[in-house]
């Protein structure tokens, strides 16, 4: 079985940083892609951004130039550094592993975040 454990949510300012963390832990865990979706009132879960092991990255239309993912050299903690959040980055974001590149066979518990002044 694999845990997923998500931190670093909050509340900020339009225009404000924060960074998100997942940690990865169990014997089963070998997937490849570890990043994050989202998902807001009403809309359905979407994709925020992926990484492989191997460091290549796959990002969603609204957050590329933003937002970045890395993943550390254990490959079992990625982080998502958000920088010029706007209030429709407001949304649960959940951490995801598994097949590359867009995960989803494992779920954190989700993590909130909203951009509101």
């Amino acid at each position: 079985q694999v845990q997923l454990v998500e931190s670093g949510g909050g509340l900020v300012q339009p225009g404000g940083s924060l960074r998100l963390s997942c940690a990865a832990s169990g014997s089963a865990f070998s997937g490849d892609a570890m990043g994050w979706y989202r998902q807001a009132p009403g809309k359905p879960r979407a994709l925020v951004a992926t990484i492989n092991r191997g460091g290549s990255t796959n990002y969603g239309v609204s957050v590329k130039g933003r937002f970045t993912i890395s993943r550390d050299n254990a490959k079992t903690t990625v982080h998502l550094q958000m920088n010029s959040l706007k209030p429709e980055d407001t949304a649960i974001y959940y951490c995801t592993a598994g097949r590359w590149p867009l995960g989803g066979d494992y779920w954190g518990q989700g993590t909130q975040v909203t951009v509101s002044s």
